[in-house]
């Protein structure tokens, strides 16, 4: 038997058949397209369920139930998704729209806690109790394991550490507050940041990364110009990973988990953002003199974290 893992992110609807080794066999994707209705949203997970299930050269039949991993906050008790503001949700009955359209039992939670999830049963936190996956995307995720379980909290809403202020009356964000680390962290800040810089900085390298078209910049520019020498680019991803290491001090000093894992399309840098990262934490963390520290480094599944631990929301 199969279970089918749905990644709801921003940019993407990305969606696996799961065997029962925990590998994906089959794919289907199709783009979120905000804004938009959350029924016009669930009509293309579904389309993307199908697509995932020609891939595997199954039929539905053999799949046992349908997990889906989204942005916010996630009711388990009622099947709602009570709040995500990167996709202008509300009180969306999720659980019940989903099932009425794929026909199987669909669990949800937050995308990052399935990531988290994801890692942990096959990827880098395999056989770690205490573990925390960081996503760096189009906002900043994070899923919470304390002693082998996905910590949810009184509403389901626990983990959110995007959304911690780190720093007093900052930017705005999203969410309604001011100053979250998702605004200073995200991929979507890094490209604001990077566009900032270069407006400031007709000399850059970055422009001619982008073939002078300031709407291609990406997460990615900056760290390229910074291997191609550009002083500008440098200094860009110098105060982007120091705003990244803030928040992940923070949760260092109040979980001191076993192992932080870094993912999402920054994570992909590697050890170019993990190596500084690790001297802030060094430098900065209130258990500077343990004998036990936090390991850091990245994630091993990349997009399949998300995708396979979904599939596994109904364990």
């Amino acid at each position: 038997m199969y279970r089918v893992g749905v990644d709801l992110g921003g940019t993407n609807i990305a969606v696996g058949v799961v065997d029962e080794n925990n590998k994906i066999i089959g794919r289907g994707k199709v783009k979120t397209a905000l804004p938009r209705p959350a029924a016009a949203i669930f009509d293309d997970i579904k389309l993307a369920v199908d697509q995932a299930i020609e891939d595997a050269k199954i039929s539905m039949d053999e799949v046992v139930s349908v997990g889906v991993g989204t942005p916010g906050s996630v009711n388990k008790n009622n099947g709602y998704i009570e709040f995500a503001n990167n996709l202008e949700f509300e009180n969306v009955p999720a659980k019940e729209m989903l099932e009425q359209r794929i026909g199987k039992t669909v669990y949800l939670d937050n995308d990052a806690n399935c990531a988290a999830l994801g890692e942990a049963v096959g990827g880098c936190g395999n056989g770690v109790k205490n573990f925390v996956a960081i996503t760096l995307g189009t906002g900043v995720g994070s899923g919470i394991i304390v002693d082998g379980k996905l910590v949810n909290g009184v509403n389901f809403a626990a983990g959110e550490m995007g959304h911690m202020v780190i720093c007093v009356d900052g930017e705005q964000c999203n969410c309604g507050r001011r100053g979250c680390w998702e605004r200073y962290a995200s991929a979507t800040a890094l490209i604001a940041q990077t566009k900032d810089a270069m407006r400031h900085d007709h000399d850059s390298k970055m422009w001619e990364l982008v073939h002078d078209n300031i709407d291609s910049v990406s997460g990615r520019t900056a760290f390229d110009a910074m291997r191609l020498g550009d002083a500008t680019g440098k200094a860009v991803v110098d105060r982007y990973i120091y705003y990244v290491a803030c928040g992940i001090i923070n949760i260092i000093n109040a979980l001191q988990p076993d192992i932080i894992c870094v993912g999402g399309g920054v994570g992909h840098e590697g050890e170019t953002i993990l190596a500084p990262l690790r001297r802030h934490v060094e430098r900065e963390r209130y258990s500077i003199y343990a004998k036990n520290q936090t390991k850091l480094c990245s994630a091993q599944l990349g997009n399949d974290a998300g995708i396979i631990g979904a599939a596994l929301l109904d364990f």
